[in-house]
């Protein structure tokens, strides 16, 4: 007779979370991970304790140094922070350029463990914009810096007779395309004529006048062949004796293949 054996049931205890070796391990994790972010953001050994701010000729270090502050000081749930990297560098940028269009760039570089270091460059006045019978500095980007009187420089003017212009400071006014070119034409004038020009007025897009301190003007158009216009300048010129050309009124350089003088000089 076969005699049936049975195994008995047994319950398997569950072990505790706390003998749990990936309980364990998580928490360990988690610890490393909560120091790491106090030591990022609120151990004082990473908040900004010192900002170097390069000297920049006529805006006060103090006024540069408010609006840093501002961005540095920050809040965490209810615990204040300076962390050196929690600075936003765009919007120091930003707020800077915003507050000081004679200030072309900003340069901010963070030095470990609570140094901020922050360079300025400063817009180099090129040319004055004259509209609306107000005068602008203009930079090399075409740009208006800052609002002066027209005697208070002697920089050639750019004087535009032919579009509202919003004249908001830190707007760009001319293409730096267009303004090269006259800076380019100011510039082979001068060497290879040795006449200054005084003012350039923008007329249209087809043409600009330019005024020489000699009380003449040029009448050229920026959108034909600038080289050939000028070597008809200078042929014209050099027909003219130099006693006769303070009597120029305008030399016309946008038609043709002669240059049209008033009055004719030339007999």
């Amino acid at each position: 007779m076969r005699k049936n054996f049975y195994k008995p049931y047994r319950i398997k205890k569950k072990k505790s979370i706390f003998q749990n070796r990936f309980f364990w391990s998580g928490f360990l994790i988690l610890l490393m991970l909560i120091a790491v972010f106090y030591l990022v953001y609120f151990s004082s050994f990473f908040q900004v304790k010192k900002i170097t701010i390069a000297s920049v000729e006529n805006i006060p270090k103090q006024d540069i140094n408010l609006i840093i502050e501002k961005e540095l000081n920050k809040q965490i749930l209810f615990f204040k922070t300076r962390s050196i990297f929690l600075i936003n560098q765009n919007e120091i940028k930003k707020d800077v350029l915003n507050n000081f269009p004679e200030i072309s760039k900003v340069t901010i570089d963070r030095r470990l463990p609570s140094t901020l270091n922050v360079s300025l460059t400063q817009r180099q006045e090129m040319a004055i914009w004259y509209q609306d019978e107000k005068s602008f500095l203009l930079d090399n980007e075409g740009i208006i810096f800052k609002e002066i009187t027209e005697a208070e420089s002697d920089l050639l003017k750019i004087k535009n007779l032919v579009q509202e212009i919003e004249l908001k400071l830190g707007n760009r006014v001319i293409e730096k395309e267009k303004l090269n070119q006259i800076f380019s034409i100011n510039s082979w004038l001068k060497n290879n004529l040795k006449i200054s020009l005084k003012t350039v007025n923008i007329i249209s897009g087809e043409r600009l006048n330019m005024e020489t301190f000699d009380g003449w003007e040029i009448y050229l158009n920026p959108q034909g062949d600038i080289d050939w216009q000028l070597t008809k300048l200078k042929a014209v010129l050099e027909e003219i004796p130099f006693e006769k050309r303070k009597n120029i009124e305008h030399i016309e350089l946008r038609f043709g293949n002669l240059a049209p003088v008033s009055p004719p000089l030339i007999d």
